[in-house]
C-alpha cells in the first residue's frame, strides 16, 4: 500500500488544514473524524481531527508523523464537518476557530506549558530579581512544576506572563510541555453476588459464610432482594453500593468483608451524569382551538417550506405547540433540537418537557462542566435513540445522527449571535443550515420576529403562521408611560422610580401579586465622578468609564474585567469628593428594598447567575413565590413564564431606544415588547409602566398598541431607504492595534484598497463607540454586499486584500477580523 497522508484540522486560528504522515501501523485504524495527537511547531502537541485521507504527498516542506490515535471511532457524524466548513466560509473565519468552538474542551488533549526553577541559576548584579520575581521563584522551589495559570492563582499576580518571560530570558526558570487530558468519566461502584441465579448451593454457602455476623447477613439479604436474585424468570438488576448502604445502614467495611469471602463482587461502571429522576406523565398538553389551528397550519406549511415562522404573541402558548411537534418527531424515531437564546430559559423548559418525554430530554450549554458536555456528546455519538436536545447556541455542534426538526425559540434574540472569539456566527442561521443538511424542518418562533425573518416570511421565502390570541384569551397587558422629564420637574420621583410607578407597585403587592423591574445595566452604578473637578475613573486598558459594584466594593470594567479600588481622594484635585452616579441593577435592588421593605427581592443579572444552579434557584424561588419582586437585566425579558406577575416596570427605556446602530429601534421594540409579555399571563390583564423622557417616540406608540406589524412597516421602509438588511448583507471589518496613529493610517489605506474592489459598498473607517478595549485601539469598516453575493468570493477578495496589506511594514501587530450579519 502506498504511503498515506491525513489532512488534520487543528484548534488554531489558522486558515488551513495541515498534512501529516500516517505511520504504517496506524493506516488500518485511521478514519475521517477521528481524534489524533499531532505535533505542531517545535514543542506543542494538539488534538487534531482527521478531515480526509490521501496517498498524495505534499510538496515544499517536511511532513511530520501523527503521534497517536486517541479513539478507534470518529467523534463526528455526517454532516458535522460539512457544517464546520460552511460556518468557516460564511462567517469568514478559519476552520480551526470552528473546531475549537464546536468540540468540548474535554475532548481536546493539548500540551500545557509548565514552568520550573532552573537550579543552576545564580542571581548577580546583572540579573537582579524584582520582588515579584523572587516570590515566583520561591513558589516554584516549594511546589516544583506549575502551569502559568497556577502561578497566577497562587501568587495573585495579574499579567504574570510578563514576569515569567523575563525569568525565562535570564535563565532563572525553564519551560517544559506536558500533555493534559481534561475529561474524566463519571463512575459508580456496583455490587453483585458471585453465585449465579438458580445456584441454590452457592447461596447456601454464602449464608453459611456470614452466619453469626449480623450486619453481613443483613447486607446479603438486602442485596438478594434489591437485585431480584430469587425471582424466577426475572432479569437480575444492578445494585449500586450507594443504594445498598442507604438501605442497610452498614459501612463499606462490611462490603469489603463480604468481598474477601468471595460472596460478592465489587466493580465500577461508567455512568451518564444526566439521569432524570422526576415524575413523567407522558401526557401532551391540551391545545386551545387557536393553538390547534396554528399546529395544523405549521404542518401544512412544512409540506411546502423547509422553514416556517410562527409569529405568536407573548403568552399565546407557543411552547405547547412545540411539544406536540416534538412528540411527532419522536414517534418517527428521529431527534430534535430545541434552541433557546439564554441558558436561564432551559430551566423552566426542561422541567416542562421532561414531564412529557422523561429521559429522552437532554440539556446542553456552556455552563455545564467539560465532563458534563463530553458525556452528552458521547451519548449522542454512540446512541441513535430519538431524543430532544434543549440548549443554547453551542448545542448546534452536537453529533446528531437523525435530526427531524430544529425549533428556534425567540428567534429574534441577539443572544444567538456569538461575538468573541471567532466564529462570530448567528445560531439561528446556522440552525437553518444544519436542518437543511439533515433534510429536517426548521420552525422559528417569536412574538417579535427579527425584521429579516418577518420580511422573508411575508415575501414567501419562509412559511408563515400567526397566533395572535393569548392562551385562554387573556388580554395583552396595558402599557402606560411615565414622562420622567415632567416627573423630575414636579419632584415626583424617588431615586430612579417615579411616583406612579411606586403606586402601581404597591397596588400589585397589596393584591398578593408579583412585579418585575427591568433595567438593562448591571452593577451598582454606571460611573463614579469627582463632584469638584468632574474627574471620572476609566479603565487603563479600555476607553470606558468603570462601573461600581458595591458587593465587591470595586470599580470594574465590563469589557476586559479589570477591577480597581474606589478612590476616597480624587487623584486629579486631591479632594475627598468622589461620588457614585447613575443606577445599575445592584443599586436598583437596594432602592426597591428601601421602598418595599416587607417584600423579598431577587436579582437576575450576570453577577448573580455565574453558574447554572444560580439560574435555576432564582427562577424556582420566584416561581414558588418565595420572593415578590424580581430585578433584572435583559435576562428577565426572554420567554420566562411567571404566572403571578401582574406588573412590569421598565426603567430608563431611552437607553435602549437611543443606541446609535441601525438595529437599535428593532432591538428596543423587541426587548420592551418581550418584557411586557411577562405581565398578566394567567387569567387577568397585566400592566406595564415604561419610564421614558421621550414618550412621543414612534416606538412607544407601537409598543402601547402591541402593533408589531405597524412597527415592521415603519422599520422596513427605513431599511429600504438606507440599503440595510434585509436588502443587503452587512459585514464589519475590524482592525485593532496598540498604536492609535498606526491604526488610523492603516485603516484608511485598508478602506481605500477595499473601495477599489467593492466601490461605494464600503463605508468608513470609523471609531466605534468604545474605541479601545484591552489596550487595543479599534477601527471599523462597513461593507454592504448584495444578498445574492457569493460569500466564498467575498472571502477570497478579503483574504487577498489582507495578504496584500500585510506586505506593509506597519501591519506588524495588526489584528484583522470580520463580523458577518452583525446584531
Amino acid at each position: 500500500m502506498p504511503q498515506q497522508y491525513a489532512e488534520v484540522i487543528l484548534p488554531l486560528p489558522l486558515n488551513a488544514t495541515f498534512t501529516y504522515r500516517i505511520p504504517e501501523d496506524m493506516v488500518q485504524r485511521i478514519k475521517v473524524g477521528q481524534r489524533v495527537i499531532v505535533q505542531f511547531g517545535s514543542k506543542k502537541f494538539y488534538t487534531g481531527i482527521i478531515e480526509s485521507i490521501s496517498p498524495i504527498a505534499p510538496e515544499g516542506y517536511e511532513v511530520k508523523d501523527i503521534v497517536s490515535i486517541l479513539d478507534d471511532f470518529s467523534i463526528t457524524k455526517h454532516p458535522q464537518l460539512k457544517l464546520w466548513h460552511w460556518i468557516s466560509e460564511y462567517y469568514l473565519c478559519s476552520i480551526g476557530d470552528v473546531y475549537k468552538a464546536a468540540v468540548p474542551a474535554g475532548l481536546k488533549v493539548e500540551s500545557e506549558t509548565f514552568i520550573e526553577l532552573d537550579k543552576d541559576f545564580e542571581e548577580d548584579e546583572e540579573n537582579r530579581l524584582s520582588e515579584r520575581e523572587v516570590i515566583i521563584c520561591q513558589l516554584l522551589e516549594h511546589e516544583g512544576k506549575l502551569s502559568t495559570s497556577d502561578i497566577e492563582k497562587k501568587t495573585g499576580f495579574k499579567n504574570s506572563l510578563n514576569i515569567i518571560n523575563h525569568l525565562i530570558s535570564i535563565g532563572a526558570v525553564i519551560v517544559s510541555e506536558k500533555l493534559i487530558e481534561r475529561y474524566r468519566s463519571k463512575k459508580e461502584t456496583y455490587i453483585k453476588l458471585m453465585a449465579e441465579p438458580g445456584d441454590s448451593d452457592g447461596l447456601h454457602k454464602a449464608f453459611d459464610a456470614v452466619k453469626g455476623a449480623k450486619k453481613q447477613e443483613t447486607l446479603l439479604l438486602a442485596l438478594i432482594e434489591m437485585s431480584g436474585f430469587t425471582r424466577k424468570g426475572a432479569e437480575t438488576l444492578e445494585v449500586s453500593r450507594a443504594q445498598l448502604l442507604e438501605r442497610t445502614g452498614v459501612t463499606t467495611a462490611i462490603i469489603s468483608a463480604l468481598a474477601k469471602k468471595g460472596i460478592i463482587e465489587v466493580y465500577k461502571k461508567e455512568i451518564n451524569r444526566f439521569q432524570f429522576s422526576g415524575v413523567v406523565t407522558y401526557k401532551l398538553p391540551t391545545l386551545s382551538e387557536a393553538q390547534e389551528n396554528a399546529l395544523n397550519s405549521i404542518t401544512d406549511s412544512f409540506s411546502e417550506h423547509a422553514i416556517t415562522l410562527l409569529h405568536g404573541v407573548t403568552s399565546s402558548g407557543k411552547t405547547e405547540i412545540y411539544i406536540h411537534l416534538l412528540s411527532r418527531i419522536l414517534q418517527q424515531s428521529k431527534q430534535a433540537l430545541f434552541l433557546v437564546p439564554e441558558i436561564a430559559l432551559t430551566t423552566q423548559l426542561t422541567h416542562r418537557l421532561q414531564k412529557v418525554f422523561g429521559e429522552r430530554v437532554l440539556i446542553y450549554h456552556s455552563r455545564f462542566s467539560d465532563n458534563e458536555r463530553v458525556d452528552i456528546w458521547k451519548k449522542l455519538l454512540t446512541e441513535d435513540e430519538p431524543c430532544v436536545v434543549i440548549g443554547a447556541r453551542s448545542s448546534l455542534f452536537l453529533p446528531f445522527s437523525n435530526l427531524g426538526i430544529v425549533i428556534v425559540d425567540e428567534e429574534h434574540e441577539s443572544s444567538y449571535k456569538q461575538y468573541d472569539p471567532a466564529p462570530r456566527y448567528n445560531a439561528r442561521d446556522v440552525a437553518i443550515v444544519l436542518a437543511s443538511m439533515h433534510g429536517a424542518k426548521t420552525l422559528l418562533g417569536s412574538a417579535t420576529p427579527s425584521i429579516e425573518t418577518y420580511y422573508k416570511a411575508k415575501t414567501g421565502k419562509f412559511g408563515f403562521v400567526e397566533l395572535l390570541t393569548r392562551y385562554e384569551n387573556v388580554t395583552l397587558p396595558q402599557i402606560e408611560t411615565v414622562d420622567m422629564t415632567i416627573a423630575r420637574k414636579r419632584y415626583l420621583t424617588n431615586g430612579s422610580f417615579a411616583k406612579p410607578t411606586i403606586d402601581a407597585a404597591n397596588e400589585a403587592l397589596n393584591n398578593k401579586n408579583q412585579i418585575i423591574v427591568f433595567h438593562n445595566r448591571r452593577g451598582f452604578a454606571p460611573m463614579a465622578r469627582c463632584k469638584q473637578c468632574a474627574w471620572t475613573p476609566k479603565c487603563e486598558h479600555c476607553d470606558v468609564s468603570l462601573t461600581y459594584h458595591r458587593f465587591q466594593n470595586q470599580l470594574i470594567c465590563h469589557y476586559c474585567g479589570a477591577s480597581y479600588p474606589l478612590p476616597t481622594i480624587c487623584p486629579a484635585c486631591k479632594e475627598p469628593a468622589v461620588e457614585i452616579l447613575g443606577y445599575g441593577t445592584e443599586r436598583i435592588e437596594e432602592e426597591v428594598a428601601n421602598l418595599f421593605p416587607e417584600h423579598k427581592i431577587l436579582r437576575m443579572d450576570l453577577d448573580t447567575t455565574r453558574n447554572k444552579d444560580n439560574y435555576e434557584n432564582i427562577i424556582e424561588d420566584f416561581s414558588n413565590h418565595k420572593a415578590n419582586i424580581l430585578v433584572g437585566t435583559q435576562m428577565v425579558t426572554k420567554g420566562l413564564d411567571f404566572g403571578g406577575v401582574s406588573l412590569v416596570t421598565v426603567l430608563n427605556a431611552d437607553r435602549l431606544i437611543n443606541f446609535p446602530d441601525f438595529r437599535s429601534a428593532e432591538r428596543a421594540y423587541n426587548m420592551l415588547e418581550q418584557v411586557s409579555g411577562r405581565a398578566g399571563r394567567r387569567n387577568t390583564q397585566g400592566k406595564v409602566i415604561v419610564q421614558t423622557s421621550n414618550p412621543s417616540h414612534p416606538i412607544i406608540d407601537f409598543l402601547k398598541n402591541h402593533d408589531y406589524t405597524g412597527f415592521f412597516n415603519h422599520e422596513i421602509e427605513e431599511r429600504k431607504e438606507f440599503n440595510y438588511p434585509p436588502f443587503t448583507r452587512v459585514i464589519y471589518i475590524y482592525l485593532k492595534h496598540r498604536d492609535n496613529n498606526t491604526l488610523s493610517e492603516i485603516a484608511t489605506i485598508y478602506a481605500s484598497h477595499l473601495r477599489q474592489l467593492f466601490g461605494n459598498r464600503v463605508f468608513g473607517p470609523e471609531e466605534p463607540i468604545i474605541s479601545r478595549i484591552q489596550s487595543l485601539y479599534i477601527r471599523k469598516i462597513m461593507l454592504k454586499v448584495e444578498t445574492n453575493a457569493s460569500m466564498a468570493k467575498v472571502k477570497k477578495i478579503l483574504r487577498n486584500t489582507y495578504e496584500q496589506m500585510h506586505q506593509l511594514p506597519r501591519m506588524k501587530g495588526m489584528i484583522v477580523y470580520y463580523d458577518v450579519d452583525p446584531m
